[in-house]
C-alpha cells in the first residue's frame, strides 16, 4: 500500500509565500518552479495503486530565476530544465532505490558563464535525480505563470521543441473518486507547490532512450523556490 504524502487543503509551507517580499537577501537565489509526470500526483489510493510500476517513470520540471546569483553569477531571468527517466514509479515508496537517467536543457540566452552555473545550479537543488546526467542541449526555455500567482493554476513552459509542460487549475471534475489528495510530493524542494492539471507534458529530444506525450493528467505541481547562494 503506498503512503499517503497529504491533502489538497494541506500543502507545502505558507500559502503567502507565492509572493517575494522586499528586502530579500543578496545571497538568496530565488524564482517559480514547474514539474509534470508521467502518473497523477493529486489523485485517490486505487488509482495510484494502479498506476505504481505501471507508468510514472517521466518526469519535466524546470526551475526560472526571478533574481540572485550562482557562484557571482547573475542568473536573473533565465531557466534550466531537468527531464528525468527511472526504473521505477517516481516517489513509490516501496523503491526507495531508484536512480534516474537525466537530460538537461539550459537556457540559450545564458553567456558561456551563465550557462555553467546555470548547470551547477540545477545539480545542486536536483540532488540525485540529476546526477546522472548523459546530455545537456541548450535551447531558448520560457517558463509562463499566468498573473504572476502560482494559485492560480496556468502555466506554461517550453524549452525549444525539447520538452513542453502546460496546466490549469484543479477542479470539480478532477476529483473522480471523490478521496483524492497530495499522493506524490513535488520531486524538488520548493517553498511553496500546488498541484495543477496537467494540460501537456512531453519530451522529444535524445539521450534517454523514450520520447513521451502525457496530457491530461493530474499530475503537475506549480511552485516557488528559494536557495541559499552558493
Amino acid at each position: 500500500m503506498l503512503k499517503v504524502l497529504g491533502t489538497m487543503a494541506v500543502v507545502f509551507l505558507t500559502a503567502a509565500s507565492f509572493s517575494f517580499a522586499a528586502g530579500v537577501s543578496t545571497h538568496t537565489i530565488y524564482g517559480n518552479y514547474i514539474e509534470a509526470r508521467t502518473a497523477d500526483v493529486y489523485t485517490g489510493p486505487c488509482f495510484a495503486n494502479g498506476e505504481a510500476e505501471q507508468v510514472g517513470r517521466e518526469a519535466v520540471f524546470g526551475w526560472k530565476i526571478e533574481n540572485g546569483a550562482w557562484h557571482g553569477v547573475s542568473l536573473a531571468g533565465l531557466s534550466v530544465v531537468g527531464v528525468i527517466r527511472t526504473p521505477h514509479t517516481l516517489g513509490l515508496v516501496s523503491e526507495p532505490v531508484n536512480p534516474a537517467k537525466a537530460v538537461l536543457i539550459v537556457d540559450s540566452r545564458a553567456n558561456a558563464e551563465q550557462r555553467l552555473a546555470l548547470q551547477s545550479f540545477a545539480k545542486s537543488v536536483g540532488g540525485d535525480l540529476l546526477r546522472d546526467i548523459v546530455k545537456v542541449d541548450y535551447v531558448p526555455i520560457e517558463l509562463t505563470i499566468e498573473g504572476g500567482n502560482i494559485h492560480g493554476g496556468a502555466a506554461s513552459l517550453t524549452a525549444g521543441s525539447l520538452a513542453s509542460i502546460q496546466t490549469r487549475a484543479m477542479n470539480a471534475t478532477d476529483h473522480v473518486c471523490g478521496n483524492e489528495e497530495v499522493w506524490y510530493p513535488p520531486l524538488n524542494q520548493t517553498e511553496h507547490a500546488m498541484p495543477a492539471y496537467a494540460l501537456a507534458n512531453s519530451f522529444s529530444g535524445e539521450g534517454l532512450g523514450e520520447t513521451w506525450s502525457s496530457p491530461l493528467r493530474r499530475s503537475g505541481f506549480l511552485g516557488t523556490f528559494r536557495v541559499p547562494s552558493e
